[in-house]
């Protein structure tokens, strides 16, 4: 009995340690006061004057058009590679699976460095483009990571018998092979977008002058001064997260139990 009240302190104390300062900061976005030290009623008017403010809202939509861009070209790119990996020998497949486990293992630092330096040595103009091209290469591994588990589970046999009642090799793809790896692919998809959507350090290395994300401009304007504005949009952004990771680990559970 003792072990087991131990245990739940604990555990909460850690859940205290990780949310409190993520709640605190969710709470003073709604108060009115523009002081961290007291307590002036609460409102929504710095969630007002965010979304008044145009410069946030440009980089609110280059977030979200560069998730959903990075996030669907690497879905598509991260599930060909699947199917054509499952097609190798297993030796192969091993050191190939290897390989595309490499960039989730890497700093993120280094990552960014190195596609700062491949854009430049290439020639490339630092932009829109230089981001989305780094957050698609960056996703790829983890619509992998989803995909490939589902792909393990195919029976090849369903395939080759579409084929011999008439369908040709697009039909018997989406009509049998594309259903059972769905969940897969829908997760790997939400976790590209959120892993998009809360990049930091990479995006700082790659974008240009006069653009910005969320995160980019968040760290622009704190470096100013904090403003209750920038308590809002976090809360904003760590709901979003929170959603998004919810998804990604429930959607394909209850799709497996439908």
């Amino acid at each position: 009995m003792l072990r087991t009240t131990a245990r739940k302190i604990y555990i909460a104390l850690i859940f205290l340690f990780l949310y409190a300062p993520i709640v605190t900061l969710i709470v003073l976005s709604f108060n009115a006061s523009r002081t961290r030290a007291k307590w002036g009623g609460f409102t929504f008017k710095w969630y007002a004057e965010l979304f008044d403010n145009a410069v946030i809202m440009q980089a609110l939509w280059n977030t979200l058009s560069i998730a959903l861009l990075s996030a669907l070209a690497a879905t598509l790119i991260g599930t060909i590679t699947c199917i054509a990996m499952q097609k190798m020998k297993r030796r192969n497949r091993t050191i190939l699976m290897g390989i595309t486990n490499i960039p989730m293992l890497n700093a993120e630092i280094v990552t960014g460095i190195s596609l700062m330096l491949l854009f430049i040595s290439l020639g490339i103009k630092f932009g829109f483009l230089t981001i989305l091209l780094a957050h698609i290469t960056f996703n790829i591994p983890y619509v992998i990571l989803s995909v490939m588990p589902r792909v393990r589970q195919l029976n090849p046999h369903t395939y080759e018998a579409a084929l011999d009642l008439g369908a040709t090799h697009l039909q018997a793809f989406f009509k049998v092979i594309f259903p059972d790896i769905l969940p897969g692919v829908l997760s790997g998809f939400l976790m590209a977008f959120t892993m998009s959507l809360d990049d930091f350090i990479i995006t700082h290395f790659t974008k240009g002058p006069g653009i910005d994300t969320l995160s980019t401009k968040i760290y622009t304007e704190v470096k100013k001064g904090i403003k209750p504005e920038m308590y809002a949009l976090s809360a904003i952004i760590f709901v979003s997260v929170l959603i998004l990771l919810i998804l990604v680990n429930h959607s394909p559970r209850g799709r497996k139990k439908a």
